[in-house]
Formats: structure tokens, sequence, C-alpha cells
């Protein structure tokens, strides 16, 4: 069974994602992924797609804008572009996407059974639930537009689907994962993310059953007893009558409401540009200075590589984290774009030179793990770790003097954005 996990709403952006990037995107996201498959197994890899926060922190350290709705169709078809090679190896599937992508899901899901041996009807029906609750139990204003679905050899699985609201120029993602889901009706959401719109028709939510079975009795009495309700209404003007039984507290048998909305919420701001406030700078000190200390130990051979240096091993240090690190280790995702920048400069341009270096090492740790030596995941993952201890001493330059730093080196780094080589666009 399954889970809405949580939820995001961004700012709805227009525009693309040049080529130059994409096959980046795609490259960095499948060596990441093996990663944590190496590491902790496939299961993990559904965990953390279905929390809107690490899907964050993904997609910014992977070069793309760290905040808009864009995030969320790029990484996932960066992941399908990127495992697709892989997938019967790595025993993941992506499946859907974006517009008439989405609507291939079943097609898709029919395929990945033939390979696999799994039943897909029960997956295609999963699918086509998620999609219903969250543009029809759930009316809060946004319009599903994505609905990418990703599915492991052993038939578990999680969703990442988005909708736009085009007047409020918003999106909201939502996650789901089928582990621990024991009702689609039930509050089943792991998150929702998105910017409180005030109230909604909830119908998914566990408080509302009386309301559903209230609906369905309507139904099926057929129309005589609803035109009876609202001859009522229209006749007694009386804005208070309703249709449906108001849902009552919770009982022993219920989460009470607090409880209910603990899904992972994430919001991003409107403004393009990375603050000081969107980032815990503590954190990026730490991770820094972890380079600093643990490159020279670790990446000796690879420091001698022409092109390989310490603006490398810090992106390196980033990319640990996103592997390696608890769900509360990203709750500022605007820090991971300091591993590769983004498309629009921000908060600086994409350092090319670095990008490849970072999926060239990424990609011969994995490729030797595979073959039974670990020592280059191993001293990755010790960045992380590193970084961690040093979180409470480490200091260093404050948040402008770190953004000048990076623009003032771009184009020896091979910095480009959509705009060309080094340019910003400012709001």
């Amino acid at each position: 069974m399954a889970t809405r996990t949580g939820s995001a709403d961004l700012p709805l952006h227009s525009g693309h994602v040049p080529h130059w990037l994409t096959t980046r995107m795609a490259s960095l996201g499948r060596v990441i992924v093996e990663a944590v498959v190496h590491h902790y197994g496939r299961d993990e890899v559904l965990r953390r797609l279905a929390h809107p926060f690490w899907f964050q922190s993904f997609g910014a350290v992977m070069g793309m804008d760290w905040h808009s709705s864009g995030i969320t169709t790029s990484v996932m078809g960066a992941l399908k572009r990127g495992l697709q090679p892989v997938q019967s190896e790595l025993g993941l599937y992506v499946c859907g996407g974006r517009g008439r992508h989405s609507r291939r899901t079943p097609m898709e899901l029919a395929q990945v059974g033939e390979r696999t041996g799994l039943d897909a009807a029960p997956l295609t029906r999963a699918s086509r639930l998620v999609a219903k609750v969250d543009s029809a139990a759930v009316q809060d204003g946004f319009d599903l537009y994505l609905h990418a679905f990703v599915v492991s050899s052993e038939g578990r699985w999680c969703v990442v689907q988005q909708g736009m609201s085009a007047s409020r120029r918003e999106a909201r993602r939502y996650h789901w994962l089928s582990e621990n889901l024991k009702c689609f009706l039930d509050s089943p959401h792991a998150a929702i993310e998105g910017r409180n719109q005030g109230k909604i028709i909830n119908l998914a939510d566990a408080r509302a059953a009386r309301s559903r079975q209230t609906g369905l009795a309507l139904v099926h009495k057929g129309p005589d007893v609803a035109v009876a309700h609202l001859r009522r209404l229209r006749e007694s003007r009386n804005t208070n009558l309703s249709l449906f039984a108001e849902a009552l507290p919770a009982t022993q048998d219920q989460e009470p409401i607090a409880q209910a909305a603990v899904c992972p919420h994430l919001h991003m701001p409107a403004h393009h540009d990375v603050r000081y406030s969107d980032v815990m700078l503590k954190r990026l000190h730490a991770t820094l200075a972890a380079a600093a200390e643990r490159g020279p130990k670790d990446f000796a051979e690879l420091l001698l590589t022409p092109g390989v240096g310490a603006r490398t091993i810090a992106s390196l240090a980033l990319v640990a984290e996103v592997v390696h690190g608890t769900p509360t280790r990203f709750s500022d995702p605007a820090r991971f774009s300091f591993a590769h920048g983004g498309k629009d400069g921000h908060p600086f341009p994409v350092p090319l030179r670095v990008y490849d270096e970072t999926i060239r090492v990424l990609k011969g740790a994995v490729e030797r793990a595979k073959l039974g030596n670990s020592d280059r995941l191993a001293a990755i993952q010790r960045l992380d770790t590193q970084a961690r201890a040093l979180e409470r001493l480490a200091t260093g330059p404050d948040f402008e003097s770190v953004l000048d730093q990076e623009r003032v080196s771009s184009s020896a780094y091979g910095g480009r954005t959509v705009f060309g080589a080094g340019k910003i666009r400012w709001p």
C-alpha cells in the first residue's frame, strides 16, 4: 500500500533546459542513483524521491533552477533518460512524464511487467488512483500536467506529480510512496508542497470519510434526494445548509488533526536569486572545510589529474550529502545549488568543467564499486561524514563573498547559462 509523503509549492516559470545541461543532468542523476542503490538499496531511492526537500536538493545539485517549477519536469526527465540504459541492472524503471508522456504510463508499466514478470494491472490501477486523488478528490486549484511513476523490480513504487495554477503563477508538487499506504482515500499523501491558498476540498482526507459515504449515498439514491436538498436551500435561503455531514472530531482510531498534517511541506520563494536567508551558512562552511580537509587525504591521486582540484572536491562534498544525508539535512535546498550553480545564473553560472569532473569522479567510483572495490565511494562518503563533524566548528567567508568568488572564477571553470557564457539575467 502507499502514502502521500509530502508536497511542494514552486513559482511557475517558463523557459527551456538547454541540451548541454540536460545531458549532464541525466549523467549525474544516474550515477547518484547508482550510488544510493549501492549503499542503501532500491527502496531508499524511492523513499528519497518521495521526500519533497530531498527532491528539491537533488535537482539543485544537478544545476537546475533551485526553486522553480521546472525542476520537477527536468529531474524526472533526466532520470528517465539516464536510468534507461541500466534500468534492468538497477531494477528501477521510470514511467510517464509531462503532458502526453503521462498518458503513456499504463503502456510503459505493461512493458515493465513483460521485462520483470510483475503484474502490471495493480501498478496501473495505483497510477490512475493517485492521479485521480490529486486531480479530483483534492480540489486545490492546481491542474495536473505531470505524472511520473517510478517502480522497482519488486513492485514497490513512488509517484511524483505536479499541477499548475496559471492564475497564481504557481505549481504544486505531490509525492507518493507505496510503503505503508493502507488506503488511497484516508489521508494518503506523504507530502504536498504548496502555498496555503485557504480552504480547499480534500475528499481524500481521513476526516472526510463521512462526506464520501454521503456522496455515494446520494448517487445511489438518484437525483431526487439531491434535488430536494437544493430546493430546501433555495427556499429557506439558508447559506449554512450542507449537503454533506460535517466530519466528526478524531476518534481513538483516527489521527488527530495536528498529526494528519505532519507530512513535509516545502514552500519555495518567488525571488529568483539565491539569498543569504535561503542557505544555512554553517552547513556550507562545513562542506567547504570538509573538502579542504579530506581532499588532500582521500583524493591525492585525483588531485594530480588536470582539471581536478579543490573546487571539484567541494562539489563532490555536496553530492555526497545528497547520497548520504538524512532528511533534516535538506531543509535548505538552495545550498545544493552551490555545487554546480544554476542554468539561469543563480547563484552563479554552471561551471561545466567542474560539473564534468564531478560526473567522471563519481562514475569511476561507482564502476569500481561494481567490481568489488569501494575505496573511492568510501572516500566520497567520508566527505559527508567530515562535513557533519565540522558543522559546529567550521567558519568561513560571508555569503556574499562566496558568491563573488564563484562569479569571478566562472570563466575559468567554463561557466555557462541559458543566456550565454557566464551571463546572468537578474530579476
